[in-house]
C-alpha cells in the first residue's frame, strides 16, 4: 500500500516507512497500548470472554443479511451481570473478548461527507469483539487507542464502516477519550454496481499502473474503474 501511494504521488509526514512523534506505526509493534486498554475495559467490567465462533455467530438467530458488516451477536456468552475482574482471566489470550454495548442506547455523529448519521446499540449492531482469542487485539479496538494516542482529529475511511464507527465510539466513550471526526467516502465500485474489493478480484491501483495508467491519469480520472 505503501509503495502504491508513493507510484501515486501522495505524500506524508510520518508514518510505518519514515517514523514521527508517535511512533512506533506498525500495530503489531504496539501491543502494550492495546492490552493496556483491554485491562481499563475488564477492569470496568465492560468486556466479558465469549467461546463462541464466528459460525456459531452466524448461524444465531440473531445475524443480520449484511453482507457489509458482522453479524449481530445472540448474547450467548454475556453474563447475566457484570462479571467483578477478579473472576475473569489475567490475560485475553485462549477466548474472544466481547464489548458489552449499552442496549438501546443511541449512537449519533455527523459524518463530514454524509452528514447525520444515527444507531441503536443492541438493535443495529450487537456486543463487539475487541481482543481475539488467538491473542490479537481486533480491528475495533486498536484502531480507537491507535486514533487517541496519536492524537488523530479526522478519519477517512469507506462508507461500509459507518457501523464500525458507532461501535469506535462507544469504545472512546468507555476509555475517556475524545472521539475524532470522520468523513466516510462513497464506495468506488464497478459498471454493474458491485463494489470493488480485494476478496473479489478488484482492479487495484498497481494493476492498473501494470495496464499503463500514469499517476497522473488516476489522479484526475473519474472512469479509472472502466
Amino acid at each position: 500500500m505503501i509503495e502504491d501511494l508513493q507510484w501515486l504521488g501522495i505524500s506524508w509526514s510520518e508514518g510505518p516507512d519514515c517514523g514521527g512523534p508517535f511512533a512506533p506505526y506498525t500495530q503489531s509493534e504496539r501491543r502494550e497500548h492495546y492490552l493496556a486498554a483491554w485491562q481499563r475495559l475488564r477492569e470496568m467490567r465492560m468486556i466479558y470472554p465469549c467461546m463462541c465462533s464466528r459460525k456459531d455467530v452466524a448461524q444465531s438467530a440473531g445475524a443480520p443479511n449484511d453482507s457489509d458488516d458482522e453479524p449481530i451477536y445472540s448474547g450467548k456468552c454475556r453474563p447475566a451481570a457484570a462479571v467483578a475482574p477478579s473472576a475473569r482471566p489475567e490475560q485475553p489470550a485462549g477466548m474472544n473478548w466481547r464489548f458489552r454495548v449499552p442496549d438501546d442506547e443511541e449512537v449519533s455523529f455527523t459524518d463530514l461527507h454524509l452528514g447525520p448519521q444515527r444507531f441503536i446499540a443492541g438493535r443495529d449492531f450487537g456486543d463487539f469483539i475487541v481482543w481475539r482469542r488467538d491473542d490479537v487485539p481486533a480491528y475495533q479496538l486498536a484502531v480507537v487507542v491507535d486514533d487517541a494516542a496519536m492524537q488523530i482529529t479526522e478519519v477517512v475511511r469507506g462508507a461500509d464502516l459507518l457501523k464500525s464507527t458507532a461501535r469506535q465510539i462507544l469504545l472512546f466513550r468507555a476509555l475517556g477519550w475524545r472521539s475524532p471526526g470522520y468523513y466516510h467516502c462513497d464506495l468506488v465500485r464497478d459498471e454493474a454496481g458491485v463494489r470493488l474489493a480485494k476478496r473479489h478480484d478488484a482492479l487495484s491501483i498497481r494493476r492498473l499502473g501494470e495496464l499503463g495508467w500514469t499517476p497522473e491519469r488516476m489522479r484526475t480520472s473519474e472512469t479509472a474503474i472502466k
